[in-house]
């Protein structure tokens, strides 16, 4: 799914009306309807509310919502906030209609008003502004938006919590409304992908307004979801007609003493992502250890401790380095001399980052096409600070375009940034899977769709997609606090599962 600037959608809002022949109080009638039916398909009748409105086009939807909450037989009240002298002729349309036939239904506050004694079952639907804010809420709307914050009820906003900008992160000291769900029309908003301000929005839940998919189609943008609808698009299902070799040889390359277990699961994870053949290079110290903890995987060793040589590795059709493999002086030359002579994709992870972060002249060497897999912490050791993460994310895509590389940017809504440019945050995986070990299992799932042919775009893709619903998977089973990255694993044969019935 594509992601637009608040621009690029009040621009497709303004085509649809245009190609339909409809107005836009016709076209907000739609979206309080869906927010309407959502609050049915989740709401008991006997809940209340309480919509708090502002002077544009977003208060005009709260006071649309409450006409129709009140046809639908919820008991509801809204307030218009006057901090304008002035309304959007569509705010001022839906207010005109709701004095007319439920005046008791609405109440004008002016400046320094408040709501009080609010009782906390009910329910705030929070329609103060939307996505044409241009500046950080001040005055009289910040104290406000304050005040329905320290309450314990429950706030459901309106496309967009009030305070929160569509396309970038605010300052920390700015006033947000805080919400448990946001009923967003049509499209993901960025912020809300991000955790400075997705903390904000609670869950998102996207409400289909039908918009005209010639102006979709045909506007280009650098943002988009992994959803099930992408994933469809390039997963592969296995012939009936095919071996091994079909789904080719995956060399993990990593491990050093006190930390096997990272490339042990990181080999286990290549072979459950579907690869035909997985070897593990490490240091003598492991062998032992994943030739028994898992049987399947091929071991080549070097070096006791740590690898001091990387020899082998043209015969696999993928390379991970990285998982546990430390940053032993001599280990850091064998990874500076493979880089040198490897001309293949690889992907690189962990370990192999931190050597990266401290040989910055390694990264002019990495192969075109290597997909690398940092969190934060290790993308801002290699390429440096930045003031908040959707602009340490354009950063990634400056530095994936100028080293021709794929980066896989790690958090809660792991980034895929291509050499072009482009943006992909995935849309599975929970906090659960914030645990030791499970940045080695993505790994190894990337590998491993590398190997069977996917190029590093759509292994990358595909790979946290796989990672984040078997962790989505393994949290129904067991909790997301006593999830362990082998449960990754472990439930990678139910996510595949699950792309089978996307593709059936």
């Amino acid at each position: 799914m594509k992601i637009f600037s608040a621009a690029q959608i009040h621009a497709c809002d303004a085509y649809t009306i245009h190609a339909r022949g409809i107005t836009s109080l016709a076209l907000m009638e739609q979206a309080a309807i869906g927010c309407m039916e959502w609050i049915a398909a989740h709401l008991p009748k006997d809940t209340l509310f309480v919509v708090v409105c502002g002077c544009g086009n977003n208060g005009g939807d709260g006071l649309a919502v409450t006409r129709l909450l009140h046809h639908a037989g919820y008991g509801v009240k809204a307030f218009l906030l006057r901090f304008s002298e002035t309304l959007s002729p569509d705010c001022a349309a839906n207010l005109e209609k709701l004095q007319k036939d439920h005046p008791d239904l609405i109440e004008i506050l002016q400046p320094e008003t408040f709501i009080t004694d609010i009782p906390a079952n009910i329910i705030v639907i929070d329609a103060i502004l939307g996505t044409g804010l241009s500046r950080p809420v001040e005055g009289w709307v910040a104290k406000f938006i304050n005040q329905l914050n320290s309450l314990p009820n429950r706030r459901i906003a309106v496309d967009i919590p009030s305070g929160m900008p569509a396309d970038n992160i605010p300052d920390k000291d700015a006033v947000v409304m805080q919400v448990s769900d946001t009923l967003s029309f049509q499209f993901y908003k960025r912020t809300f992908l991000h955790p400075e301000t997705g903390v904000y929005a609670g869950k998102i839940h996207l409400i289909d307004l039908g918009l005209e998919q010639t102006f979709i189609k045909g506007t280009h943008t650098q943002y988009h979801t992994i959803d099930h609808e992408k994933v469809k698009s390039m997963y592969r299902p296995r012939t009936p007609f095919s071996h091994k070799g079909t789904y080719g040889h995956a060399l993990i390359i990593g491990g050093s003493y006190g930390k096997i277990g990272a490339i042990t699961l990181s080999a286990k994870a290549a072979l459950r992502a579907g690869a035909g053949l997985v070897t593990a290079l490490l240091p003598q110290c492991g062998y032992e250890v994943v030739q028994t903890a898992v049987p399947e995987v091929m071991c080549l060793t070097s070096g006791e401790k740590h690898i001091g040589e990387i020899a082998d590795w043209k015969k696999n059709q993928a390379i991970g380095i990285g998982p546990g493999l430390d940053t032993n002086t001599v280990t850091v030359k064998a990874f500076a001399d493979f880089i040198d002579e490897c001309k293949q994709p690889v992907v690189i992870d962990a370990d192999a980052l931190n050597i990266l972060a401290k040989h910055n002249e390694l990264l002019a060497r990495i192969p075109p096409g290597s997909v690398l897999t940092p969190h934060p912490k290790e993308f801002s050791r290699i390429f440096g600070e930045s003031v908040n993460s959707m602009m340490e994310l354009e950063h990634a895509r400056t530095q994936a375009m100028r080293y021709n590389i794929f980066i896989v940017l790690k958090g809660h809504h792991t980034a895929v940034v291509t050499p072009e440019g482009e943006c992909w945050y995935n849309m599975t995986g929970n906090a659960g899977m914030a645990t030791g070990g499970a940045g080695d299992v993505l790994t190894g799932i990337i590998t491993g769709l590398i190997a069977q042919g996917y190029d590093g775009g759509d292994a990358a893709m595909l790979g946290v997609y796989l990672h984040g619903l078997a962790g989505d998977k393994a949290a129904e089973k067991s909790s997301m606090e006593a999830m362990i990255a082998g449960d990754i694993i472990d439930n990678l044969g139910h996510a595949f599962a699950s792309l089978k019935n996307l593709t059936s």
